[in-house]
């Protein structure tokens, strides 16, 4: 019995972490080409509103077949639902491109990208789960790692509208890895990401309405490093890839590995960025940003190694 409870722990290990590479990765594929959309005339707020509302379109015909018709599911979780799609979704999408408007974009991705540590704060405030010295290591190994990765190069002229702006995006991205994990089990991760989805895209239509943010795109287009493609290309990839795959197996990989653990793996994003950066766009990585992203490894192998044994952890962290 202790064997196959041993198996079953250790293949929903293997399985988290894979689940959350792959969203961290396909996370890290949005700022490239949101980049090539955005250089055809495209607003950053229309790319994120267009990107939610098409992974809510791809998602929500598996989310509908996963409910088998039980839509008191919905209204028992529609707080839940509501605050992924305002917090995770729309909230941090918002605080972070109002902050770029403010401050420089290495300065407010480094903020944002410190979730893990405000994830392990609300774990020991709110259910007294005190970090271990590995997970404080490991937390310094990681931020170590974001500052070589982000290479700041332009000096910190500081802003303190734009970073309250990165603060409040750090606090949503903090509330994906919490929010992701809560609840009892009973809705599946799908169903929360296509409904997040939904009302995040439509609260973005709705801020880009009333002049929050500025809405405009355009049909020209689109050029990367070596080649030009339409503009609905990237759209697509935008919508099925960064946004429906990453969500799900966002959803999945922090109900498998618990928020502190998934939080903490999904800072592989900003190396899978700096990537598909210097293969879309030329952008190539120094040796420095390599340095960064072997630190933001072992950070996570040290946070793993500081986490509770997987066979206590239960279904669903809190």
């Amino acid at each position: 019995m202790a064997t196959m409870t041993h198996d079953i722990a250790a293949q929903r290990l293997r399985s988290g972490l894979i689940l959350a590479v792959l969203s961290a990765s396909s996370f890290g594929l949005s700022g490239s080409l949101a980049r090539g959309l955005m250089n055809a005339g495209w607003s950053a707020a229309a790319v994120v509103a267009v990107r939610v509302l098409v992974a809510a379109v791809v998602v929500m015909p598996i989310a509908v077949r996963q409910l088998r018709g039980d839509w008191q599911l919905l209204r028992r979780n529609a707080s839940l639902i509501t605050a992924y799609g305002l917090v995770a979704v729309a909230g941090t999408q918002l605080a972070y491109f109002n902050a770029v408007a403010h401050m420089a974009v290495g300065v407010a991705l480094l903020i944002e990208y410190t979730a893990p540590i405000a994830v392990v704060g609300w774990l020991w405030v709110r259910y007294r789960e005190r970090p271990g010295a590995a997970t404080v290591a490991g937390a310094a190994l990681g931020i170590t790692g974001l500052f070589l990765v982000i290479d700041l190069r332009s000096g910190l002229s500081t802003s303190w509208v734009g970073i309250a702006w990165a603060l409040a995006a750090m606090i949503g991205a903090a509330g994906y890895f919490v929010l992701s994990a809560h609840g009892d089990g009973s809705l599946p991760g799908t169903v929360l990401a296509a409904g997040g989805l939904l009302i995040g895209g439509l609260a973005l239509l709705a801020a880009g309405a009333v002049g929050i943010v500025p809405l405009h795109a355009t049909t020209n287009p689109v050029v990367f490093q070596h080649f030009t493609v339409p503009w609905w290309p990237p759209i697509l990839a935008l919508g099925i890839v960064t946004a429906a795959v990453a969500y799900v197996s966002g959803i999945a990989a922090t109900r498998l590995l618990g928020s502190r653990l998934a939080s903490f793996v999904a800072l592989f994003e900003v190396l899978a960025a700096l990537l598909f950066a210097w293969a879309l766009l030329g952008e190539a990585p120094r040796v420095i940003q390599l340095l960064g992203g072997a630190l933001i490894l072992g950070g996570v192998i040290v946070v793993r190694r500081g986490e509770p044994d997987t066979t206590e952890l239960p279904a669903t962290a809190p």
